[in-house]
């Protein structure tokens, strides 16, 4: 990502310590910025994240939202030093970890827009929330995965439990028991369908934003209600995750852009979709 422009008109939103967050013909894009840092989880970029996480989601003129980062990681987790030399600082997101109210991804975060992880190095420990919690992930061959938890006497627990939702329990549980000891590689979590998508490293920038565009050309509010639909299938059995995705495309087949959406394939014509409507 680093020394890479953004395709299209691209329009700086803000530059925060910690992050970026630019917003791009129907596109945020927000880029964890501590290069220097293995782009790690400080305080500061914890507070930053749930505040850029709200301002993508509320712009109307956001439709999908890519999550990657400067530099040669992706995300290595909480930054250690802070913890260790000044507890005091991480005290609130300590408590947060505690009560199960961590807002680091978007899914802690409410966020019902598409996002697409673009990870363009090495995720480790924590940083697998911004994998997990995203909808689609691709990745760099140069990226890797891996979990130091239980290496540093700490269990393994959120991150974890949804990368078991969407791929095979003993790759996870091998994974987390290894702890820094082994190393998913960018084809291996190919392979067990963690990523969708593998380019090469100088490709990642121009392939998230050829895949965001294609999914900011949807109709946000069918993105949303499906997101719902599929996320809530993750939490209740079979039939109760069918009956309530009913309920979301019943009120999408009254909603403008079905009707819009059937008469721009006949007539062969971008649709013209409402705004998201939140609710």
């Amino acid at each position: 990502m680093e020394g890479q422009a953004l395709e299209g008109n691209s329009a700086l939103v803000s530059t925060h310590e910690r992050l970026v967050v630019e917003k791009s013909d129907g596109i945020g894009w927000l880029i964890l910025n501590r290069p220097d840092a293995g782009n790690a989880f400080d305080a500061l970029m914890l507070d930053e994240l749930e505040a850029a996480w709200a301002d993508l989601d509320a712009d109307p003129d956001v439709r999908v939202i890519v999550n990657t980062a400067n530099g040669r990681a992706f995300c290595t987790g909480m930054d250690v030093v802070q913890v260790a030399r000044d507890k005091s600082a991480m005290r609130k997101h300590s408590r947060r970890t505690r009560d199960a109210e961590l807002k680091i991804s978007s899914w802690h975060c409410g966020v019902w827009k598409p996002v697409i992880a673009a990870v363009n190095g090495v995720c480790a420990g924590g940083g697998l929330h911004l994998v997990a919690d995203a909808d689609i992930v691709i990745a760099a061959e140069s990226a890797s995965f891996v979990d130091p938890h239980v290496s540093v006497g700490q269990a393994v627990a959120y991150e974890a439990i949804t990368l078991l939702r969407k791929s095979p329990m003993e790759a996870i549980t091998r994974m987390t028991l290894s702890g820094k000891g082994e190393r998913i590689s960018a084809r291996r979590a190919y392979e067990l369908g963690i990523v969708s998508e593998i380019v090469a490293p100088e490709e990642l920038t121009t392939a998230a934003g050829r895949l965001a565009a294609a999914v900011a050309a949807n109709s946000p509010n069918a993105m949303r209600a499906t997101k719902k639909a599929l996320w809530r299938s993750l939490e209740v059995g079979l039939s109760q995750a069918k009956r309530e995705a009913s309920d979301e495309i019943w009120r999408l087949r009254n909603h403008p852009d079905h009707a819009e959406g059937v008469q721009a394939w006949r007539e062969k014509r971008a649709a013209h979709w409402r705004p998201l409507e939140v609710s």
